[in-house]
């Protein structure tokens, strides 16, 4: 017998990564059948797919939509979290920069330029002070009740009307408050604080409850009470007031905007004719103050 002698086989070059053209893979897309390298190749239900066959996996996914419109909100209290810490920050800075401290913070230069004092925005046209004296408090105790407050009705608030919308109703609310106060209060008074917000929130809640088929009466107890403390000396009944009537009609605009043609396009249009209307009364306001 003879032997012969047959050329070697040689193998076929490994295929290279679609995104990373100098790494060779033996691993595939199973959607698509694009080769992927260890860094871009993520976990499926069957293998393996590429980044790109995920991303369009998750566009064409359909959301999961919140109650009243948007998509459902997944990590609850950020822009409570954001609030509170604009709250607290504000007493601080405010604080750091009192000679008298935590103590009375209210000496504080940054705290007299944001103070609620209806005479210096129709006077100087300080409007800043409108939105600016939402977030100041008189003293800590002032500082935690609000915050305490914001804790318990914002995080649930927040998930059922999403993130932009929780946010509108709570600075409408603010705005609401700081109005009442500059069309009805003291036109030497200073006035400051988040509970025209607080307020807001509050209605807010009683109106989702109503309209969940809850029951609202813990929550209208709560307000009956905060209403009866408004009343002593020193507290700003007319910033709850307005507050709480703001905040009460935002809510109402959100949660009963038709849903066609489209939801949002109602709530945005609702919000934006209330904040025209505040920003009318500011104005009518000021030429009164002037006159």
């Amino acid at each position: 017998m003879t032997s012969e002698q047959y050329p070697a086989t040689e193998s076929a070059p490994a295929p290279r990564c679609y995104r990373h053209h100098d790494r060779e893979t033996w691993v595939s897309c199973t959607r698509c059948g694009k080769p992927i390298c260890p860094d871009c190749l993520r976990p499926a239900a069957v293998g393996f797919q590429c980044p790109d066959c995920v991303a369009e996996g998750r566009a064409t996914t359909r959301q999961a939509r919140g109650p009243y419109g948007g998509q459902l909100v997944q990590r609850t209290g950020l822009v409570t979290v954001v609030l509170a810490a604009l709250n607290v920050g504000a007493f601080v800075i405010t604080a750091a920069t009192s000679p008298s401290g935590f103590v009375r913070n209210t000496n504080s230069t940054v705290f007299n330029k944001l103070d609620l004092v209806p005479f210096r925005v129709a006077e100087y046209g300080e409007y800043w002070r409108l939105v600016g004296a939402a977030f100041l408090h008189i003293g800590p105790l002032h500082l935690l009740v609000n915050m305490i407050a914001l804790g318990f009705v914002g995080p649930a608030l927040e998930r059922v009307f999403g993130h932009w919308r929780f946010a509108a109703l709570y600075l409408l609310s603010a705005l609401g408050g700081s109005v009442a106060v500059y069309l009805f209060g003291e036109p030497f008074a200073p006035v400051a604080g988040a509970s025209g917000a607080i307020y807001g929130l509050f209605a807010a809640t009683v109106i989702v409850l109503r309209r969940l088929g809850l029951d609202p009466r813990a929550m209208i107890v709560t307000i009956a009470f905060n209403f009866a403390l408004s009343l002593a000396p020193g507290i700003s009944l007319l910033g709850h007031l307005g507050g709480f009537v703001v905040g009460a009609l935002a809510a109402l605009a959100l949660v009963y905007a038709p849903p066609r043609p489209s939801r949002t396009s109602m709530q945005v249009l609702a919000l934006g004719v209330m904040l025209a209307v505040l920003v009318g009364l500011v104005v009518y306001r000021t030429q009164a103050l002037l006159l």
